[in-house]
This record gives C-alpha cells, sequence and structure tokens, in this order.
C-alpha cells in the first residue's frame, strides 16, 4: 500500500472524519476535494452519508455546515456532561449568561446596531457584556455610525452563526422575519 494514497488504507469517510476532527476551522468542499483528489460530488455525498450517521443516538457529535464549510460539531444534548468536565479542570469558558444572550439576541435581529440602541432596547447598560462578546468572538465592531460621536456600530460574526448552529447568514434572516412579524423592537425614544 502506497503512503502517498490513504484512501488505498481508509475509506473516505474515515479520512474526512479525521480531517474535520482536526481543523480549527470548516472545511470547504473545494479544499477537501483538493486535499483528496477527488470530485467536489463525492466529497459531499461522503459528508452527508456522515451527518446521517451522527444522527444516531449514540453519538456524541453533529457535523454543521456554514458558508466557509463543513466543521465537527458537540449535539446539544451533551452540553450539561461537557460543562461539567470544563468545570473540573478549571476552563474559563463559561456558558453564556442571560445578559449575553439577551444581547446577542439584539445584536442578531438589529444589526448593524449601537451600544446605545442596544442599551434603551433592554433598558440597563451594556458595556462589560458586549466587551464580553467581542472577547469571545460571537459579535465585533462594524464601523462607525454617521451621527453625533459617531458611536461604535456591532453585528455579529462567524462564530455567532457556528456557535447557534446556523448554516448561513441567510438561514438566520429566515428566523428572523419569522420571529420580528411577533415582536416589537422600539425605536431609541419610542415605547411599546
Amino acid at each position: 500500500m502506497e503512503a502517498n494514497n490513504p484512501q488505498k488504507i481508509l475509506p473516505l469517510a474515515a479520512i474526512l472524519e479525521a480531517a474535520l476532527f482536526l481543523s480549527h476551522e470548516p472545511l470547504s468542499l473545494r479544499k477537501l476535494s483538493k486535499l483528496f483528489k477527488t470530485t467536489e460530488q463525492k466529497i459531499k455525498d461522503s459528508l452527508e452519508s456522515y451527518k446521517e450517521e451522527l444522527k444516531k443516538e449514540e453519538r456524541g457529535l453533529v457535523l454543521l455546515e456554514t458558508e466557509q464549510g463543513y466543521q465537527l460539531g458537540t449535539k446539544p444534548e451533551v452540553a450539561p456532561f461537557l460543562e461539567q468536565l470544563f468545570i473540573d479542570e478549571e476552563y474559563l469558558s463559561a456558558s453564556l449568561s442571560q445578559a449575553a444572550l439577551e444581547t446577542l439576541a439584539i445584536v442578531a435581529l438589529k444589526q448593524p446596531v449601537t451600544k446605545l440602541e442596544i442599551e434603551n432596547i433592554r433598558g440597563v447598560k451594556t458595556d462589560g457584556v458586549i466587551d464580553n462578546l467581542v472577547k469571545r468572538g460571537l459579535i465585533k465592531v462594524l464601523g462607525r455610525k454617521e451621527t453625533l460621536g459617531r458611536p461604535m456600530i456591532y453585528g455579529i460574526t462567524e462564530n455567532f452563526l457556528q456557535y447557534f448552529g446556523f448554516k448561513d447568514r441567510n438561514e438566520l434572516e429566515k428566523l428572523k422575519k419569522l420571529w420580528l412579524n411577533d415582536t416589537f423592537f422600539p425605536e431609541a425614544g419610542e415605547t411599546k
């Protein structure tokens, strides 16, 4: 067996699984097809088959698809066990607070949005929450608003999409339209 041709040693699905496991970033079909010297369709078919295999109850992983490509993640139902593992090993990555989740929801639904606009909706100061979300890479500064004081405007990141399991921004937009039909966010100075 040739060492340069791993497909003769292992099936494509096994090699894809290992590549996805080791990658810290999503892997595109193009990159995977070049890496394994096969067609994008063959890679996609193999990934779809792998995705179905991961849906079984005894599996703890899911195959996530983003605009950038494919990546492995954990099933939401295993989160309580994994959180305990990380607490026991004193990892600093804590779950998001209620304030952080509320702020994230506002940014996701109203982006681009300023800190003052977020605070008007939430009714409380958000300095620390916004700083934490930026540090965690869930939101980012998109620029400055062309108004008095030129406040920073915020939006979501690709990490946000991955964290919440969205395939791409279009999925978020569809959910946003459904949800906003039943919800009212006041503009600055308005009340509900």
